[in-house]
């Protein structure tokens, strides 16, 4: 199955939801106060904020229909505009900006790191670039048995520490590592911390010193992981992450697993922050980047 089939099934909850939606609401009506306040609603309902939701029918009331006859279609065809537009500005793709170029992955328990670990290492690893992958989740034995198997998928290095080794100890021995053996890039998967947990936190902010004591460009990006199912939470993850380190950039996991892909609008419009990749699966091919044209189509079942 290509990316696009993948995004397309991935993404068909939302799509559902938003088309079926659309279509009981304008079926044999016009636009009138009362349409606008269902569309409003169910923009909301797939996680767009209340903002841009109301941003969206406030321009849906001024359009001028030409054809009543495929009102739904129309109205289809500017919300995917509309977001396509939103979007573009925010698309990012990782660049390796240094040899080796440190990422930090982070985010709260469950939300995929150490699967978005493998699947970039891979994504590079294809490209011809050598890449290394650090296990700083030392307090979970699972975690590193998984990065290790990943490695080994991939066919890349790994740096692991001793059960409950001091994270830092073992991210700043991964960045001394990669920079002897010539590695272009350099994977942190940190462990899960829930956002109000000010210890671990304070581990996170710990690591990016770590770092920085070796290179101090390092860490060249800082990725958070937010798993696309957890609705508004995320935005409260991000809030509290952005307090202690300085997030450079997101990836959004499980949108497969979510009747709400409009969070991605939402965090986009609201923090000004590039989406480097979006998953839809655990295979290795399902994670890739986000294409805004793509994206907005499947959204509205285009």
């Amino acid at each position: 199955m290509d990316w696009f089939a993948r995004l397309k099934k991935g993404l068909l909850k939302t799509a559902r939801n938003i088309s079926s939606g659309l279509g009981s609401i304008l079926s044999g009506k016009k636009i009138d106060n009362g349409t606008l306040e269902e569309i409003h609603d169910l923009l909301v309902s797939a996680d767009l904020s209340f903002a841009i939701a109301s941003e969206l029918t406030k321009k849906i009331s001024t359009l001028k229909i030409i054809n009543e006859d495929i009102l739904e279609l129309e109205i289809k065809r500017f919300l995917s505009n509309e977001i396509t537009e939103m979007l573009k500005p925010y698309v990012a793709e990782l660049v390796l900006t240094d040899k080796p170029t440190t990422l930090i992955l982070c985010g709260i328990n469950g939300n995929g790191k150490t699967t978005t670990a493998g699947k970039l290492a891979k994504r590079f690893k294809d490209r011809g670039k050598k890449v290394m992958l650090a296990a700083c989740d030392t307090f979970r034995a699972s975690a590193v048995e998984q990065l290790v198997a990943w490695s080994e998928k991939v066919g890349c290095s790994i740096i692991t520490g001793a059960d409950k080794q001091d994270p830092s100890s073992v991210a700043y021995t991964a960045q001394i590592s990669a920079q002897q053996q010539d590695v272009d890039l350099l994977i942190i998967d940190t462990a899960g911390r829930l956002h109000n947990n000010q210890n671990l936190m304070s581990e996170l902010e710990k690591t990016v010193r770590a770092l920085k004591k070796i290179n101090a460009s390092s860490p060249h990006e800082i990725i958070m992981v937010l798993d696309g199912s957890t609705g508004q939470n995320a935005l409260q993850q991000l809030e509290s992450f952005m307090k202690v380190v300085p997030i450079s950039g997101l990836i959004i996991t499980k949108l497969d697993s979510s009747a709400k892909g409009g969070l991605i609008i939402t965090l986009t419009q609201k923090y000004k922050i590039p989406i480097y990749a979006i998953g839809v699966g655990e295979d290795i091919e399902d994670l890739n980047s986000l294409d805004p044209r793509i994206f907005a189509d499947l959204l509205l079942e285009l």
